[in-house]
């Protein structure tokens, strides 16, 4: 809050999500009181509203600077999945093109992972990857965080011009379980820009904040 108001932001856009260990598996998580502890995660769903807009930023990071193997594998997923879902945002395509991207790209991963049991096809129309990515890729942003418009009519997904703002975002949630190896436990992660899209396809207006995990670990190191 105080690097919002310092940089002429009028306030903050929502109530910002710290979450750490356990509680980054936990959607919309808002005591934000947890001690962190050495080889957890933290979670930091934050943004600003500056001159009547607001954003919604998230980004990952491992307490101690650096990603334990695990975790760092299933940043990769959730970081392959949001670069696909980036990709797949352009004017004349569907709204709900690049959640259904990130589902595949997602599914995939755990499936690698063995978080759930493939093939694939199989994997999406069981919903089993929905054990550990239950929300949608992204919403509408714009003068509020989750901004007026329809996601589609009568029954058809409503397609992108220019102009239109969006999150990108997808996420995966590992919560302790019997037969969750125990590396993955409490292991949440979650990427999310703010993407604007063009004539010519998308910009992204939050990629200059660190994401891959060179970045990542890099800016814990400053």
């Amino acid at each position: 809050m105080h690097e919002f108001l310092r940089n002429g932001a009028q306030s903050v856009a929502y109530p910002s999500i710290v979450a750490s260990g356990p509680n980054a598996c936990v959607l919309h998580y808002r005591d934000n009181d947890r001690q962190m502890a050495e080889g957890e995660l933290l979670l930091i769903d934050a943004g600003c509203e500056y001159r009547g807009y607001a954003s919604d930023i998230t980004r990952t990071f491992p307490v101690n600077g650096r990603f334990t193997a695990a975790q760092k594998d299933v940043y990769e997923v959730v970081l392959a999945a949001q670069l696909a879902c980036l990709e797949a945002v352009r004017p004349g395509a569907a709204f709900h093109d690049y959640h259904r991207v990130a589902e595949r790209v997602l599914a995939q991963g755990m499936i690698d992972l063995k978080l759930i049991e493939g093939p694939l096809d199989a994997a999406l129309e069981s919903g089993s990857y929905k054990r550990f990515y239950m929300h949608r890729a992204g919403h509408w942003l714009g003068m509020d965080v989750h901004d007026a418009g329809l996601y589609q009519v009568k029954g058809e997904s409503v397609v992108l011009v220019p102009g239109m703002v969006l999150t990108v975002e997808p996420g995966v949630y590992i919560r302790a379980a019997d037969d969750v190896p125990a590396a993955f436990h409490d292991v949440g992660v979650r990427i999310e820009d703010d993407v604007l899209v063009t004539a010519l396809g998308h910009e992204n207006l939050t990629a200059a904040a660190p994401k891959t995990v060179a970045e990542v670990e890099a800016a814990c190191v400053r």
